[in-house]
């Protein structure tokens, strides 16, 4: 066949590349002639495609096969250019190709009718699925201020007020019962991670029969709140006279001469001595101006060996009657004192602390005061208050007994948390407590538990319909608060290492409501321009809480530890009677009984309550969710200046590092925190750099030790009235009574190296910053 000839001479050409010219030409010739020959045949339509499939394979195993000189241009009656000249022989070589391209197109249309048909299937199971799943809802800006005043509005006056008198049903009942039930609750508002974390410690608690004071010159004996002592059971079971103690105080029997020190500062114990030995005789000491714990410190190292508390009814606000109520104080720093540092877990080393002091401690009423004293019962006159005073003239002998039990029990912590959807390593705490005494934890608690209560059903409404914070909210509501900061402090020595690296900011609810004419709100300085910017927006009876102060003071309850030992930004926002006197700092120390009905009368309509819920609201909601934490870094600096002016002490060395920190502080606000805040220039590792070094700000002001009862984060002052450091101020003072400037000398370094490692806390971060931008450029 014509078909074997051409495979035969192409092979035979393959295999003779030395041919010359002329006789590849006529040998194409001849091919094509032989080709169109055996294409006019009949049948052979069949055997042309494997023709054509067999030359394609036998051109790729000739590798070597040159075809160069074969080409349409060197033959002028060769077959590609027959193939353009002649369309008959065009269509006869080709009449199969419809065929296939038939062939092609319904395989095309296949593929497409079935793609087409499964997109069609797939949207469909898409909508059905949409409709029966609801997606999140889309992410929301984080600083919205609609999204904070939609959960703000949910908190309102009447439901507080409801939950508090639930509460109140609580008041008989065990510390851990009520924190079960207070667990119960959270649970039942929508707080999905609710835990309840129980500590066995050690407490002191009051004997079976009341504490006495006994007048050795008359022989009569009187209970704490200047009643006689009497036999009768219920007198003698009193729950408030049980509770009108000294919690850790030194327990047995003195008699002894008692000796008025007023409020036992430094100027009146360097008069007392000046005139007589104290050693070993009775104080009779007020309340105020002062931390208890200092104070008592102070009489210790004098030598005294028992003393009296009271509070002066000038000191006390006119609204209140107290003047017959004794009280209980704790004379706890803070935690278990069996384990001291450390937490009372199981297998915890417990160390024999049964007293915190030598001091024998009686709380006494400011009616026995005055008996005391030998003051008439009128001594409080309508236009002028006269302060009570010991006469300078005639000894008062006193016998003091005092007994109580020491005992370990279980205190329970209520733990909530509320994950952040951005940044869940990152916690905002809000702290309430709960009663862990019958009558003498108050209605304080049970305002506390309400309000923190009322705050986690607004947050969890929202939570439920797809919300979330950028970062972690933590309720807790504390144990043992009374004796000392127990629940917390255990808390966190537990968890210290976590804490350190992961609290941004404690907001506090510790007795929310102590009064009703004043807004008292105190912030760390860091966080004092949030605070000053959420009670303007907030208020809910604006008479009440205009323009407020904001001030960086010591407070009383469980952020303790957090801004002493954690050094984390806090803040808390409370209500309270207008002081009158400048002595009536440090009162809040002592436990009053309050009676259920005291904290409505406060506030009938609770419309307080809501005040301070929703001031607390709002700054945890722009803690937990503005993409740069709101902590102002010159205000730290600008706080540091200001506690060295008029300072007796006025070292240039303490100066100088000043100085130099708020032009750091100003150089970070400026070049690091104001871009951070335009979302334009926002970017996210950035911006978590900058939160961690804005979340440590304060960590550099922690100074090693502090005398007892002052802080020590010495960024917050002792109270209003003063503007130095206190641990400066307490040195001063201590220099007078020990005619040494050891203790000065002491104190100026623990500030001057606190201060110069702020500066260089900031400096590193702006450093890190630099490199950072110049590693990206």
């Amino acid at each position: 066949m014509a078909y074997h000839k051409v495979n035969a001479d192409q092979r035979a050409q393959g295999h003779s590349p030395y041919l010359d010219n002329d006789e590849l030409q006529a040998t194409a010739l001849e091919l094509e002639w032989d080709m169109e020959k055996e294409l006019e045949e009949p049948g052979f339509d069949h055997f042309r495609l494997d023709s054509a499939v067999q030359h394609h394979l036998g051109n790729s195993q000739s590798p070597d096969l040159d075809l160069e000189p074969i080409q349409a241009s060197s033959s002028p009656k060769g077959r590609f250019q027959r193939l353009q000249e002649d369309p008959d022989y065009i269509s006869h070589y080709t009449r199969q190709a419809p065929k296939s391209n038939r062939c092609s197109f319904f395989r095309i249309l296949k593929v497409f009718c079935t793609a087409l048909i499964l997109f069609i299937f797939g949207i469909v199971i898409g909508y059905y699925a949409r409709k029966k799943c609801p997606s999140p809802p889309a992410s929301q800006e984080p600083n919205n201020p609609h999204i904070y005043h939609e959960i703000l509005k949910e908190i309102k006056a009447e439901n507080i007020q409801q939950i508090y008198r639930d509460l109140l049903q609580y008041t008989r009942e065990d510390d851990v019962d009520v924190a079960m039930k207070i667990l119960v609750q959270w649970h039942s508002q929508g707080l999905e991670d609710v835990r309840l974390v129980n500590y066995s410690v050690l407490l002191d608690l009051p004997d079976s029969s009341s504490n006495t004071v006994t007048l050795k010159s008359s022989g009569e004996c009187f209970y704490p709140s200047g009643q006689q002592c009497s036999r009768d059971p219920k007198t003698l079971h009193s729950q408030d006279l049980l509770y009108s103690y000294a919690a850790y105080s030194a327990k047995g029997t003195l008699e002894a001469e008692l000796v008025d020190v007023q409020y036992g500062t430094m100027e009146d114990l360097l008069r007392i001595q000046a005139i007589t030995n104290v050693t070993k005789k009775i104080a009779l000491l007020k309340l105020g101006q002062s931390p208890l714990l200092y104070k008592l410190s102070l009489l210790e190292d004098a030598g005294f060996g028992g003393v009296l508390l009271y509070a002066d009814p000038c000191d006390l606000p006119k609204t209140t009657d107290l003047a017959d109520k004794a009280f209980m104080v704790s004379l706890n720093s803070g935690g278990d004192p069996s384990t001291p540092g450390y937490a009372s877990i199981d297998g915890s080393y417990r160390q024999n602390r049964l007293n915190l002091t030598t001091l024998l401690v009686q709380p006494i009423s400011a009616m026995l005061a005055r008996k005391l004293v030998s003051l008439p019962e009128d001594s409080v006159q309508k236009d002028r208050c006269t302060p009570l005073q010991l006469p300078p003239t005639g000894k008062k002998i006193i016998s003091l007994n005092i007994q109580s039990v020491t005992t370990y029990k279980t205190i329970s912590n209520v733990i909530g948390y509320l994950k952040g959807a951005v940044f869940p390593d990152r916690y905002i705490i809000i702290g309430s407590h709960h009663s862990s005494l019958n009558p003498y934890g108050g209605q304080g608690w049970a305002s506390s538990t309400a309000v923190i209560t009322a705050l986690i059903q607004a947050l969890t409404l929202k939570a439920k319909r797809g919300w979330r914070p950028d970062r972690t909210i933590v309720f807790c509501s504390w144990g043992g608060t009374a004796f000392g900061n127990i629940g917390s402090y255990e808390w966190a020595e537990d968890l210290k290492r976590v804490l350190q690296r992961n609290v941004v900011a404690y907001v506090s609810l510790h007795d929310p409501v102590r009064g009703n004419s004043t807004l008292h709100p105190v912030a760390s300085p860091s966080l004092q321009q949030l605070a000053a910017e959420s009670q303007s927006l907030n208020c809910v009876e604006k008479t009440r809480c205009p323009g407020s102060n904001v001030s960086s003071v010591q407070i009383q309850g469980d952020s303790d530890y957090f801004i002493n030992h954690l050094g984390v930004p806090a803040t808390q926002f409370s209500y309270e009677d207008i002081k009158t006197s400048e002595n009536s700092s440090f009162l809040s120390e002592a436990l009053f009984p309050v009676h259920a009905t005291k904290t409505e009368e406060l506030d009938p309509s609770f419309s307080l309550h809501e005040t301070i819920a929703k001031l607390t609201g709002q700054v945890t909601l722009k803690i937990a969710n503005e993409p740069v934490l709101p902590f102002n870094a010159l205000d730290i600096a600008l706080e540091v200046q200001n506690s060295l002016k008029g300072d007796e002490v006025g070292v240039p060395q303490l100066l100088a590092v000043a100085s130099r920190l708020r032009d750091t502080a100003e150089l970070f606000q400026s070049d690091e925190m104001r871009p951070a805040n335009d979302p334009k220039e926002r970017a996210p590792v950035r911006v978590r750099m900058l939160n961690d070094v804005l979340q440590s700000l304060e960590k550099s002001f922690l100074v090693h030790q502090a005398p007892p009862g002052l802080y020590r984060n010495i960024l917050y002052r002792l109270d209003e009235r003063t503007s130095q450091f206190s641990v400066l101020l307490e040195a001063l003072e201590h220099c007078k009574l020990h005619q040494s400037n050891e203790t000065i000398q002491a104190a100026l370094s623990e500030v001057l190296n606190s201060i110069n490692s702020a500066q260089v806390y900031f400096k590193a971060g702006l450093d890190v910053f630099e490199t950072t931008l110049a590693g990206k450029k």
